[in-house]
């Protein structure tokens, strides 16, 4: 879940007006609908409303609010875990160094978790992204940086934008760092370009967890291979027809997927843009797939197995996720 793709309309209108930055539009519901991409030809249009977000988001209060919003809106909605994901080298237009950037979002996301309060218990961390556009050198920079907050709320690694013409290996120096310094990494890979995105990703990126990888069936053998390792594919289905890679949710690969045994979690992307939470995500997939209870029970529980913490954090998310489960 992108923070700059998860922005609350109304937020960004007071933000805009506080700032002196024009807006696409003058109203909250007009916004969302400008906001929402219906009309993108590739995953390089989809991401071109991005400008529109960023724009807002160069100030350490504008920052800390977008971040405790978003975390609120996801406890709201019965989400116990979540993991916000962005590049702080994109909200540093106005001065703001990227550990200032990093210190603001963290700073949003505790205060959420402190007013959601001891009934919702809802856990949040940040994955740090570096961008394929970028040079190496950013890209290490950005591997520095998170490596720097990992016990600070940080948990992970990713490198996400446009695919084609910016492969992994461009950045295999920013993966081999992370990855020496045991920080978990996640590679959007497979959905603006093939399956050799993805076969990088594992093989020079050190990935864990692949984000989108919905042309994984492009190659049966290293189908097979994720299958063996147990690396989960991060399943954004809205998202995934928005930018042209799935004609729609129900021609989605991710049912030949879990057909095969590959662990599959189901994320949203961007809020803003896709125009859905996690429990859309989730009733599309119970629709357009057939699942059933169990069925739903079992992707569910699929996150909690693969959520970038501790194995004594993840054994606590487990227990009380089949409490939960257990009292539906």
């Amino acid at each position: 879940m992108h923070l700059d793709g998860s922005i609350r309309p109304a937020t960004m209108l007071e933000l805009a007006r506080e700032r002196d930055v024009g807006m696409p539009a003058g109203t909250a519901e007009t916004l969302a609908d400008y906001m929402l991409v219906s009309d993108a030809a590739s995953l390089e249009e989809y991401l071109e409303r991005f400008a529109v977000t960023l724009s807002i988001m160069q100030d350490a209060d504008a920052i800390e609010r977008i971040a405790y919003e978003c975390v609120i809106d996801h406890a709201s909605e019965q989400v116990r875990y979540v993991e916000v994901r962005f590049c702080p080298l994109l909200n540093t237009e106005m001065g703001l160094a990227p550990e200032e950037v990093l210190d603001a979002a963290l700073r949003g996301m505790r205060r959420a978790e402190r007013a959601a309060g001891a009934s919702t218990r809802v856990r949040s961390q940040l994955i740090v992204c570096a961008l394929r556009s970028h040079t190496a050198e950013h890209t290490l920079e950005v591997a520095e940086l998170a490596v720097a907050f990992r016990n600070r709320g940080v948990c992970g690694f990713d490198i996400a934008g446009a695919e084609a013409g910016n492969p992994v290996a461009d950045h295999k120096e920013a993966f081999d760092y992370a990855h020496a310094m045991g920080l978990p990494i996640t590679i959007h890979a497979g959905e603006g370009f093939g399956a050799a995105s993805i076969r990088q990703a594992l093989e020079l990126g050190h990935a864990s967890r692949i984000g989108h990888g919905t042309r994984l069936y492009e190659d049966p053998a290293l189908q097979g291979e994720l299958r063996k390792k147990g690396i989960p594919l991060e399943v954004c289905l809205t998202s995934n027809v928005q930018t042209r890679v799935a004609d729609s949710i129900a021609a989605h690969p991710v049912r030949s997927y879990v057909q095969d045994g590959i662990p599959v979690v189901l994320g949203t992307d961007n809020r803003l843009m896709s125009g859905v939470d996690l429990s859309d995500e989730y009733a599309s997939a119970a629709s357009a797939f057939g699942l059933d209870r169990t069925a739903i029970i079992g992707l569910a529980r699929t996150a909690f197995e693969h959520a970038f913490v501790t194995p004594r954090e993840r054994m606590t998310l487990l227990e009380d996720f089949d409490r939960a489960a257990a009292a539906l």
